[in-house]
């Protein structure tokens, strides 16, 4: 008996994946992927060689997950999120082009944080870092890197508050903060957040 769970209608290549994870029909998870533990990849969804996905990942029906991005422990992808990995795609297949996909040099890679949330249909271009702990909203579209609990909206995302470890809002009063709901304390320093416990 394996220590995960791939349903019956699933084409999985790869064997790096970890115990309690489970893959859900109709997915295609290629060979050269690393699944970590207690995942849970839903319906639908497409993950390409070379990426990599952290313990503890969510990734809801809908997705496809191209190589060079990397999804680190914990991170939420809600359904139908738009990954991209080439900042000037075109079919390598015209002889015209073709050259320029020989090599990888075109690649450019995306790194979800530890954490991170990335909303309903929301787009993440390419070459892109998502810090710790953000949150991106439905429907955003990300074209620059996300500081660690930025609360990111609209086209183009732009920050628009922070959000705590568990996911909600936070309130800063004179660069202090505390979750109404777990306790935990912040601190705004620069611009940025800083995890007090």
């Amino acid at each position: 008996m394996s220590e995960y769970y791939v349903h019956p209608k699933a084409l999985v290549e790869t064997e790096r994946i970890g115990a309690g994870t489970r893959i859900w029909a109709f997915c295609h998870v290629m060979s050269g992927v690393t699944v970590g533990r207690n995942c849970n990849i839903g319906d639908h969804s497409f993950v390409e060689e070379g990426v990599s996905i952290a313990d503890n990942v969510t990734i809801k029906n809908g997705n496809c997950i191209w190589k060079g991005v990397q999804l680190k422990e914990g991170v939420f992808v809600g359904p139908r999120v738009f990954f991209t990995n080439d900042l000037y795609p075109r079919s390598g297949r015209m002889a015209s082009v073709g050259p320029r996909y020989d090599d990888e040099s075109w690649l450019e890679a995306t790194v979800v944080g530890r954490g991170a949330s990335l909303g309903a249909g929301s787009v993440i271009i390419a070459g892109n870092t998502i810090g710790e702990y953000a949150m991106v909203a439905a429907g955003a579209v990300v074209t620059h890197d996300v500081a660690p609990y930025a609360l990111m909206l609209g086209n183009p995302a732009r920050a628009r508050g922070w959000v705590c470890r568990c996911g909600l809002k936070l309130f800063f009063d004179e660069g202090s903060a505390m979750c109404g709901t777990c306790g935990s304390r912040y601190r705004l320093d620069g611009g940025s957040v800083v995890y007090l416990g």
